[in-house]
């Protein structure tokens, strides 16, 4: 099992475009192989954090659902609401990894 925490801030005059575009892409990504769960949430004590929680039933899952189409346009359309670059945590059973997307 591959866990993904992926965190980040929004800009807060962007916040509900951003949020709106993650529900489409959740319901993409919900049908994707070896997707077990992926969520997203807005932190408490922060409503411009933006957490995605997913898991991935292997490394290779994970990796196809960043090559998928509907993430390149998550991705195109997620980059100007986005006050910081995302940090995605990935969690396997030996390590995790930390990026800067």
């Amino acid at each position: 099992m591959i866990y993904v925490v992926a965190t980040t801030q929004v800009k807060p005059d962007q916040r509900e475009a951003f949020i709106a575009g993650h529900k489409k892409c959740i319901a993409e990504t919900l049908k994707e192989k070896g997707c077990v769960s992926y969520e997203g949430h807005t932190a408490i004590h922060d409503p411009n954090t933006y957490v995605v929680v997913e898991r991935w039933e292997t490394r290779d899952d994970l990796n196809a659902h960043g090559r998928a189409p509907h993430m390149k346009v998550w991705r195109e359309y997620s980059s100007p609401l986005k006050a910081s670059p995302t940090v995605i945590e990935i969690i396997s059973a030996d390590k995790v990894d930390t990026i800067k997307a």
